[in-house]
């Protein structure tokens, strides 16, 4: 929504908005715009008289603000429908969808497209650090053809319960993979295969479709038909078909496609996550007429983005790292990935579970072997009802991991273990999909106090 503000305003509209617990770095991001940010949801917003109300998926019936809107019968829209209808039509649209690695991939597929000097328009879930916006129009005077948006399949607002993805109407699409997540609105993974069908249902033939071929579900989901181009990426290097890679010792990779060597990757990204994502990009903007020798270089000066393995601080040699994983999948990927940077150093894991399906306990019981190669665990749950509250023993779950796991309610209490614990030459990675309180920076001032 902070993205779809920012789009709005480029725009010519006037753009004002509302949340509860902005933070950065998109509540940043908006005052530099010049957009004006109002914490709540009073009734009295409506005072703004808009021409209309942008309604994200977050808020539901109930809401003061909302039950005004709807007994005073002011127009209103979902935030996917109306960038569907104002920013993307007649575009050529490039969509990433899947349950993990949509934001990388599209800033990712955003920065190829413009190294190649495409000057793309893009609206992406995270600040790509080559752009320093998550959203734009595009990126030259003129009205540029080609859109990068990353395509969530969460619903799309309280009354409008299809996924986000079906209002963007794209020809190029990346499905990256697909699991079982939002549980709170999804009760399993046939439900979330039927709506990426419905993605692939809205993709015309000239389109194409990019897949991971590791995952049955997405196999599953082309299955059930499929009217599009399609490519394969992701497959054994040997079997020749798709795109595929070839890791290097030091992490660069080879980029190879129908069993033919395209280029060699080079860039300080880690995990084979972040490969597969590479390739899904390239195979992608080589169907907007990218060709695949010019996007692996560009990858090769590609920032990443914030909150994906960001350093946010070094004290008396211990590091800092911010990261956005929040399903068990993502976190067992990104611990991997970084034991693989850091070797024999120790990772101490700072956890909090805050996404919807986490709060339901769905899935609990994965988290002990996704925290496995951390040395020690810190999780972060408040106790009680309340909206922040897990509804679940946080520490019962993490107990297969004996000694190693810790659980605090207390945010002063989980920096002062964590930072006791801490030795010179550690990691501490901290992992949340929400602001975690300011947790990171609070970690480096106590790390700062205690060499003083």
């Amino acid at each position: 929504m902070g993205g779809l503000a920012v789009l709005a305003k480029e725009a010519g509209h006037k753009v004002t908005g509302c949340d509860a617990n902005v933070y950065p770095p998109m509540s940043t991001q908006l005052r530099a715009q010049g957009i004006e940010l109002i914490e709540g949801f009073n009734p009295e917003q409506l005072s703004l008289q808009p021409d209309l109300f942008v309604i994200g998926n977050v808020v539901s019936r109930g809401n003061p603000l909302i039950e005004a809107i709807l007994n005073r019968g002011l127009p209103y829209v979902s935030g996917p429908q109306w960038i569907g209808e104002h920013i993307l039509q007649g575009k050529w649209v490039l969509a990433v969808a899947g349950t993990h690695g949509k934001t990388t991939t599209s800033s990712m597929l955003a920065w190829i497209l413009e190294d190649a000097g495409y000057q793309p328009g893009f609206l992406i879930g995270g600040v790509p650090m080559n752009f320093g916006i998550s959203a734009r129009l595009s990126g030259g005077a003129g009205d540029a053809p080609f859109f990068v948006i990353e395509a969530d399949e969460y619903d799309t607002a309280f009354f409008d319960k299809r996924s986000k993805f079906v209002h963007y109407r794209p020809r190029t699409v990346i499905l990256n993979n697909l699991e079982y997540d939002h549980a709170d609105i999804f009760p399993d993974l046939a439900a979330i295969e039927t709506q990426f069908h419905h993605l692939v249902r809205t993709v015309p033939q000239l389109g194409r479709l990019v897949m991971n071929g590791r995952e049955e579900s997405l196999r599953r989901v082309i299955a059930r038909g499929c009217w599009s181009e399609t490519e394969w990426f992701g497959g054994d290097v040997n079997e020749g078909a798709g795109w595929s890679v070839r890791e290097h010792a030091d992490g660069g990779f080879d980029v190879i496609f129908n069993g033919e060597m395209q280029g060699v990757v080079s860039w300080s990204l880690s995990g084979e996550h972040n490969r597969l994502n590479a390739i899904a990009a390239i195979a992608a903007a080589r169907h907007a007429g990218v060709k695949p020798e010019q996007a692996i270089e560009s990858l090769s000066r590609f920032e990443n983005v914030k909150r994906r393995m960001e350093t946010r601080g070094v004290v008396n040699g211990i590091t800092v790292i911010d990261d956005f994983a929040h399903h068990p999948t993502a976190i067992a990927t990104t611990v991997a990935g970084l034991r693989k940077q850091v070797g024999a150093a120790r990772i101490l894991a700072v956890l909090e579970p805050r996404s919807n399906t986490m709060k339901l306990g769905t899935m609990k019981d994965a988290l002990p072997g996704s925290l496995a190669a951390a040395d020690l665990v810190f999780g972060y749950g408040a106790k009680g009802t309340g909206k922040d509250a897990l509804g679940w023993d946080l520490g019962a779950a993490l107990a297969p991991l004996g000694k190693r796991a810790s659980v605090h309610d207390d945010l002063s209490e989980l920096v002062a273990a964590v930072v006791a614990a801490a030795k010179p030459g550690d990691t501490i990675l901290a992992m949340s999909n929400g602001g975690f309180g300011g947790v990171h920076q609070k970690l480096l001032d106590a790390l700062q106090a205690a060499v003083h």
